[in-house]
């Protein structure tokens, strides 16, 4: 019943967040501040997580093709392909569910603690379009271009990790990054970004926005935010998969 009761409220949340807003510019103002919390504050994370993860893979992929007949060129094509399909997509939002998704729930969670939204209740503002939309509205602009990101650095870390080491030439990986190249994996990492994005987003909002008691409370949310967004993106990227690949 625990379950059902918060399952309706989150889909109440979201059919509140629609609502027209009464003054256009301060909701700009709010969706930008989140773009940039959200975007420009995870640049450094990602880059880092996304090169070492082509790194490794590459170097794994080259170690298992070492002692087989298969041409080296595979590395460039498994790294690529793996990287745009479903490592940057999938392992970028995991990393934003625990950055950018607690913040959110502990940013929410203190304006109910503190009595903000009641206050802006009693004057009349939707607090659930006013703070949580600009959020998920900003996370599914967002964090789509950071998955690019991830994906070009995951190329580039396995690049360097293969080449570096002198076990694959520059020109075989290139040659394996620029085979059977399908348009359509680009278009399912956007996709998984965007539907990624939007989870992370919503389930933290409505972790954050419903919470009751003080801090301890406050920081359940945020863990109940991590936990189940990260458990829904892992379902997600399923479906997804089950649905447009098989």
């Amino acid at each position: 019943m625990r379950a059902l009761h918060d399952i309706g409220r989150y889909f109440i949340m979201l059919g509140r967040m629609i609502a027209r807003p009464e003054k256009w510019g301060m909701y700009w103002k709010e969706y930008m501040r989140q773009m940039y919390n959200i975007g420009v504050g995870s640049v450094v994370i990602i880059a880092v997580i996304s090169v070492f993860l082509g790194a490794v893979t590459a170097v794994q992929f080259s170690y298992q093709l070492s002692s087989s007949f298969v041409p080296l060129y595979y590395i460039g094509y498994i790294v690529r392909d793996m990287m745009m399909i479903e490592l940057a997509p999938t392992f970028s939002c995991l990393i934003l569910s625990g950055k950018v998704g607690s913040n959110i729930a502990s940013e929410l969670g203190s304006m109910r603690s503190t009595e903000q939204i009641d206050a802006l209740e009693i004057m009349g503002v939707n607090t659930i379009s006013y703070l949580v939309a600009p959020k998920i509205l900003a996370a599914v602009s967002i964090i789509p271009f950071l998955v690019i990101l991830s994906a070009f650095l995951g190329i580039v870390g396995g690049l360097i990790a293969t080449t570096t080491t002198g076990g694959v030439p520059t020109e075989v990986f290139y040659r394996g990054l620029g085979m059977w190249f399908e348009p359509f994996n680009v278009t399912l990492m956007l996709i998984k970004g965007v539907v990624f994005a939007f989870i992370l987003g919503s389930v933290s909002c409505f972790q954050g926005y419903y919470v009751k008691g003080g801090a301890l409370e406050i920081g359940a949310a945020s863990t109940r935010a991590v936990v189940n967004s990260s458990i829904l993106i892992l379902i997600a990227d399923y479906l997804i998969a089950a649905m447009l690949l098989v």
